[in-house]
C-alpha cells in the first residue's frame, strides 16, 4: 500500500482528520443553535397570528349561525302567526255562516234542543218558565 505524501514528506495524522471533523461539527451545532434562537421568537409570533385567526373564524362562524337560527325562528312565528290569522279567518266566517243560518229558525233550534235532552247525560237543566210553559222568547220583549 502506498501513501502519497505532501511535500514534507509526511502523512496526515489520524488525530488531525478527528480534530477536524469535531471542530466541524461544534461551529454547525453552533450555527443551529444560534439560528434557532433567532427563528424560535419568530415562529412564535406566527403561531400566535394563526391561533388567534383561527380563533376569529371560529368566533365567526358562531355568530353566522346565531345569526341564521334568530332568522329561522323568526321565520317560523311569522309562518306560525298567520296560520292562526288564517284559522282564525275560517272560524269567524263559519260563525257567521251558522249565525246567519239559526235566524228566524227557531223551530230548529227547539228540535235540536229536544234531541240534546233526549240523548244527554242525566244533568239537571233549569228552564225559566211562566204559567208551567218554557219562555223561550224572553229576550225577544
Amino acid at each position: 500500500m502506498t501513501y502519497y505524501s505532501n511535500n514534507s514528506g509526511s502523512s496526515p495524522s489520524p488525530f488531525v482528520s478527528v480534530s477536524v471533523l469535531v471542530g466541524a461539527g461544534v461551529i454547525t451545532l453552533t450555527v443551529l443553535v444560534g439560528s434557532c434562537a433567532y427563528v424560535k421568537p419568530k415562529y412564535n409570533v406566527w403561531a400566535a397570528e394563526m391561533e388567534g385567526s383561527a380563533q376569529y373564524a371560529q368566533a365567526e362562524q358562531n355568530r353566522r349561525i346565531t345569526i341564521l337560527e334568530a332568522e329561522a325562528k323568526l321565520e317560523s312565528a311569522m309562518a306560525r302567526a298567520a296560520a292562526e290569522v288564517e284559522r282564525a279567518k275560517g272560524v269567524a266566517e263559519a260563525n257567521l255562516i251558522i249565525g246567519e243560518s239559526l235566524k228566524g229558525n227557531e223551530s230548529y233550534l227547539r228540535y235540536l234542543w229536544i234531541q240534546n235532552l233526549e240523548s244527554g247525560s242525566n244533568s239537571v237543566v233549569y228552564i225559566p218558565t211562566e204559567a208551567g210553559l218554557p219562555i223561550l222568547e224572553a229576550g225577544k220583549r
